[in-house]
């Protein structure tokens, strides 16, 4: 198969990570389209590409519909306005394009189950942008409970400790929105909730939650508690906020077991100790942060060898259910 096309539906403070891992991936894919309503942010997306790689030619739309009816397209990825992410979901999986959500994948469990059951049927693929399960930390953390070398798990804890004043909310209407945004939980937090069930167990038992809004002028929580139990018998607790003074402070996963104890923290292992000893305990690699390129390496590879991604759309449906089990108390 020739390079798989892409075009980035939605050009905000997130598509520059997506820019730049398509440039990471240029022997694969290539970028030939960008749309943004705001038509100078696009632009700004296409320069950013064509200054890497010289020979592109990554047209700017300024018609929805035409992006959709341009058959030259085969992946789409959606970057937009979180509320937006269903809709253009569906119209690009209709348009038989295989689509990358960025998070949340929807903002409503009818609008996942609807996306999912799309993709199924025009035989596309849907892949959500839950990057950090790529991280080498939480890979190597990963191999480590697959081996079994915790034992028993007992809890895990994700902290998302960071700060997002008036201004932020401020810069665009949308953010804080219940229609277009959610909260703490649904924008800051949904990766390390991610990461929390994938690695914990996946299928929740039962929940607690306590949300509040503080001090923040939005119409959504700026802060967020968690206390779950998954059917395997272990805890997660999820701690999120945006108010913590004066900048942000940390995003960390921690994972506790009968024989085991592993805390990352912003990227990188802080604790890695266990009753055993294995011969990748001392490697360097989780110091290092690919960010989306190897989520992209593995949507290429899905589509090519005619798999499901790791990230699909079951998966990415898996935070969101939390998170919406959370806001209902």
């Amino acid at each position: 198969m020739s390079k798989l096309k892409f075009a980035l539906l939605g050009c905000g403070r997130i598509s520059a990570k997506h820019v730049e891992s398509l440039i990471n991936v240029k022997d694969e894919a290539e970028l030939v389209g960008v749309y943004d309503t705001f038509e100078e942010l696009a632009r700004d997306k296409k320069n950013q590409y064509e200054s890497i790689i010289k020979d592109a030619k990554v047209k700017v739309y300024t018609d929805y519909n035409e992006l959709l009816n341009d058959k030259n397209i085969n992946v789409v990825t959606i970057a937009s306005i979180s509320g937006y992410h269903a809709q253009h979901a569906l119209d690009c999986l209709n348009h038989n394009k295989h689509v990358l959500i960025e998070k949340p994948m929807a903002l409503t469990i009818e609008d996942v189950d609807k996306i999912i059951e799309l993709g199924k049927k025009k035989n596309k693929k849907v892949c959500v942008s839950h990057q950090n399960r790529f991280i080498p930390a939480v890979q190597k953390l990963k191999q480590a409970i697959d081996e079994g070398r915790f034992g028993k798990l007992i809890h895990g804890t994700a902290r998302t400790l960071w700060a997002r004043d008036d201004h932020y909310y401020q810069q665009a209407a949308w953010r804080g929105t219940k229609a277009l945004d959610g909260g703490t939980l649904m924008n800051q937090c949904i990766h390390n909730i991610d990461l929390l069930q994938w690695l914990l167990g996946g299928e929740v038992e039962r929940l607690y939650s306590e949300t509040d809004t503080f001090i923040r002028d939005i119409e959504t929580e700026d802060f967020g508690a968690i206390l779950m139990r998954f059917k395997n018998g272990a805890v997660g607790i999820v701690e999120g906020s945006v108010c913590v003074y004066p900048r942000n402070l940390e995003e960390s996963l921690s994972i506790f077991g009968e024989k085991g104890t592993v805390v990352i923290k912003n990227g990188c292992i802080e604790t890695w100790r266990f009753e055993d000893e294995k011969d990748y305990d001392n490697t360097e690699l989780d110091k290092i942060n690919l960010g989306h390129t190897p989520l992209y390496k593995d949507v290429i590879a899905a589509i090519k060898e005619e798999r499901e991604p790791l990230v699909n759309g079951e998966e990415g449906k898996k935070a969101v259910e939390i998170i919406l089990r959370a806001y209902e108390g």
